[in-house]
């Protein structure tokens, strides 16, 4: 047995049908008994780990130091006050931190590699973790082989094993059902490999081993996770987290002693120093942003739209470009033969009724030129066409066997394919693809050119996709290919094709493409559409759409033409670019980002790979996409739908939006606090705010920081607007002074209301009560003030009420009463019940706080 191949149980020989693959039931049968295909991991943390993680953080490190501080003066009560308060958040962190694993999990789930097999006798996508012994599993160029097998079909297979055997070049698979497994890397063999890639070519593999049981597997400890960058948000949170705690710290010293050397008091000293640097210390910044990224990706990939990289979340917000592609993404990608133009004669309808005998041989062998069980939406509606339409059998040869495939290439986009009749051995070879291709294989002169050509524009000039069809019998040696004997020539350039006619395809336009093409302009992002069909074709679609300048049309031969400098200025107008090429994308990403623009580029094919990586939103397909370009990308478009790359577009502007708000009311609320903290002890008043306070605002802040701010829906306007700047920070000038200004207004009222009191001779107790009945209210205002900057109105926040905020915020009011009211509370806190009237003026001062957030932002510009 091949080490690193697994265990006997994986690897014994497998009962599945050939041709339809494993059932349903006997497929998870198999998945339970055997597990998933997957490498072992990194296990979910345990509750446990979470808990030992949580208590770690400066905060609860602070609440601890607070306790112990308690308990050195003599007062038990407040420390227990500050475990149970301890035990709360605590219990709030963790509930967010499994909320987070649980999103991010369910992602992983969602993005984890998938395979195409056939079960049922039909074929299916599923997660590469799903694909168990006896699948039959169907390979195509780009994808990455999901598990271990042995090739039962394989044509111009070649895969490349440099993941398992550090060889560069891809190696020659032939398909040897009998073949046992044996090592990577050997050319001519029949096994292939999970976590290699298909290079070129298509085949149909058992698979014989999974997970563990892989080569792979057998080398699986090496291949660690590859640990991500941090984004530019979290390098800036970083900064504003470190620079603000070395703040606090140098406060709280001062403070420490300040008190100690004027009072003599050192515990009492330390006491306000600990509180003072629970006040000023930014813990939920990193907690916000990572539960942020974290859910935002989660509720992306509820609307189709899967994040490999969280740095793409910030980035969609800013973009100012969208680069599609046509088929599939635009249209439906459900194709139907809709015209024919015999050689030499003129265009049909295709309908219901049959196909004139002209017409018959172009069909023929366009079906020829076609896979027998083709996964192309072209090459279905072409095999459609000869089923619903040719009587005659023997146009169809159901029973000629394939004798070799002449791929597709870069340089010549046709394929051509040699058939063998069964009896007599007699070779036919029937060739399709881009007219000008078909018209240089069949050497036609430049008279006979054009008139394809003219043809090929009528089609197009109509919104159909063209095709040409080609067929030969010799080659240009005069040898006679019909005979079994003769060798097959190496190119496709080596036999006399007859040219046969063209094809014209539909492919429909997706539903709701002109409402998500006209959402984009109104959002200020400019929509690019790329196609390798003709101008015509694509300035038809570009109308539907409702793209701008759909006849400013750039093609591939031009964007070949023109220098770097040329481009840069070509693609300042126009939303078209036809006949284009994978290798032309590349280019057209660097030409626009050296223009500022920040680019969204979408992409299926293993060609699309670099553009995908260089774009600032690499975009891959689901369905159609290859496993290489999925790799590359930056988000993953489960449903191929255009619609859901606007979705993303939308969801990326409210997730930075809520994102600014939090970190806004973090930094305004952690002021009032600070300085209710630091202004007693310089001016030599008792101390207002207790660690426990503290402590007690902290149960409001966290869930409201990260839970409250995140669940909000958003601007209703902010698709409306244009893309934020490149270079924006999200701790900007303006938000920055916003901040201060609404956590400097709510000091102010804390501080009026303690003047008032003072001036009043009231009790420590009164004061205390009142200003933190005003600190709190004025929290409370300051969360519903900055939900009002999301620009919802009055009637949409009651008609979408934002329910963790509600939550909160009926929490933190009841909290309140019980504190203020209940006489153990009352104690703990050291707090004097407040009067009515004494109560109804806190609520009054804690009012004014939206009415001045009100005038703030009338004040500056959006």
């Amino acid at each position: 047995m091949l080490p690193g191949t697994g265990s006997p149980t994986r690897t014994s020989r497998v009962d599945a049908d050939q041709s339809g693959g494993l059932s349903s039931g006997e497929a998870a049968e198999r998945l339970a008994r055997l597990g998933p295909n997957e490498l072992a991991r990194d296990r979910p943390r345990s509750l446990a780990w979470i808990v030992y993680e949580v208590l770690r953080e400066p905060m609860f490190l602070l609440l601890a130091a607070c306790g112990t501080v308690y308990l050195l003066l003599g007062e038990p009560s407040e420390a227990a006050l500050l475990l149970v308060a301890l035990a709360f958040i605590v219990g709030i962190t963790i509930v967010q931190k499994r909320r987070t694993q649980r999103a991010l999990e369910a992602l992983r789930e969602l993005s984890s590699p998938r395979a195409l097999v056939i079960r049922d006798g039909r074929r299916q996508r599923i997660p590469g973790r799903e694909v168990v012994p006896g699948d039959l599993l169907v390979l195509a160029e780009g994808d990455r082989v999901a598990a271990d097998g042995l090739l039962l079909d394989a044509r111009n297979l070649r895969i490349d094993e440099s993941l398992l055997t550090g060889e560069a070049l891809a190696v020659v698979k032939r398909a040897d059902p009998g073949a046992s497994l044996v090592a990577p890397g050997g050319e001519d063999s029949a096994s292939v490999f999970s976590g290699s890639l298909v290079a070129s070519g298509t085949g149909v593999a058992r698979v014989v081993a999974t997970g563990a049981g892989t080569a792979m597997g057998g080398i699986g400890q090496a291949l660690g996770a590859i640990t991500e960058q941090p984004t530019r948000l979290q390098q800036e949170t970083g900064r504003m987290v470190r620079r603000v705690a070395l703040l606090a710290l140098a406060l709280s010293l001062l403070i420490t002693l300040v008190l100690g050397l004027a009072r003599g008091s050192w515990l009492e000293g330390l006491l306000a120093g600990l509180a003072l640097a629970m006040a000023l210390l930014p813990e939920e910044f990193p907690v916000v942003l990572t539960v942020f990224l974290a859910l935002g990706a989660w509720r992306m990939s509820r609307r189709q739209v899967l994040t490999r990289r969280t740095a793409a979340i910030e980035a969609l917000g800013a973009a100012t470009v969208l680069c599609v592609d046509k088929t599939g993404t635009l249209t439906e990608n459900r194709m139907t033969v809709r015209a024919l133009v015999p050689a030499g004669g003129s265009a049909l309808a295709v309908g219901r009724e049959p196909l004139p005998e002209s017409a018959h041989a172009l069909v023929e062998f366009a079906i020829l030129a076609t896979r027998r069980d083709p996964f192309d939406p072209m090459e279905r509606a072409i095999n459609a066409l000869g089923l619903g339409n040719l009587v005659e059998a023997e146009h169809l040869h159901a029973d000629w066997r394939l004798a070799r495939e002449y791929p597709l290439a870069p340089a010549l986009p046709a394929m051509s394919q040699v058939w063998e009749a069964r009896r007599g051995g007699a070779r036919s070879v029937a060739a399709k693809g881009a007219p000008e291709a078909i018209v240089e294989l069949c050497h036609l002169d430049a008279a006979q050119a054009e008139a394809v050509y003219a043809q090929a524009r009528s089609l197009a000039a109509s919104g159909l996709r063209v095709l040409a069809v080609a067929r030969a019998r010799l080659t240009h040696a005069e040898q006679d290919i019909s005979r079994a004997e003769t060798p097959l020539p190496p190119s496709q350039h080596d036999f006399a094709f007859e040219y046969l006619g063209l094809l014209g395809l539909s492919d429909p336009l997706r539903a709701g493409v002109p409402e998500s093409v006209a959402a984009c302009r109104a959002a200020g992002i400019r929509v690019l559409m790329i196609t390798g069909d003709y101008p015509e074709t694509a300035s038809h679609i570009a109308r539907e759409a409702g793209l701008a300048e759909p006849e400013a049309v750039l093609t591939g031969a031009e964007i070949e033409a023109l220098d770097e400098a040329g481009l840069e200025r070509r693609l300042d107008r126009g939303s078209v670019i036809a006949r284009a090429r994978p290798a032309h994308k590349l280019r057209i990403v660097q030409a626009l980002q050296r223009r500022g623009e920040v680019v969204a580029m979408t992409g299926d094919g293993v060609n699309d790979a670099p553009a995908l990586r260089a774009a600032d939103i690499g975009i891959a397909m689901g369905e159609r996409g290859t496993d290489v370009a999925r790799e590359a990308a930056h988000l993953v478009i489960a449903d191929d739908d255009f619609s859901s790359i606007v979705h993303a577009v939308r969801l990326g502007r409210r997730i930075f939006d809520n994102l600014r708000r939090a970190m806004a009311y973090i930094i305004a609320v952690h002021i009032p606090i600070a300085g209710l903290s630091l202004l007693p002890a310089l001016l030599g008043w008792p101390l207002l705010l207790l660690p426990a306070h503290i402590a007690f605002l902290e149960l409001i802040i966290d869930p409201a920081c990260s839970l409250a701010f995140e669940a909000e829906r958003g601007d209703p306007a902010a698709m409306r607007r244009p893309p934020r700047r490149r270079e924006e920070r999200l701790f900007d000038t303006g938000m920055l002074f916003a901040s201060l200004t609404q956590g400097l207004v709510a000091l102010l009222l804390c501080l009026a209301t303690v003047l008032a009191l003072r001036a009043l001779d009231a009790s420590t107790e009164l004061v205390r009560s009142a200003a933190f009945t005003v600190l709190v209210l004025g929290n409370l205002a300051l969360l519903r003030g900055n939900r009002a900057a999301s620009g919802l109105g009055f009637r949409q926040r009651l008609r979408r009420p934002n329910w963790p905020l509600l939550s909160v915020s009926l929490g933190a009011l009841l909290a309140l009463a019980v504190v203020l009211y209940l006489p153990p509370a009352q104690r703990l806190f050291r707090f004097e019940a407040l009067s009515p009237a004494l109560l109804l003026a806190c609520c009054g001062a804690a009012a004014l706080m939206p009415l001045l957030l009100a005038l703030q932002r009338r004040q500056r510009p959006r």
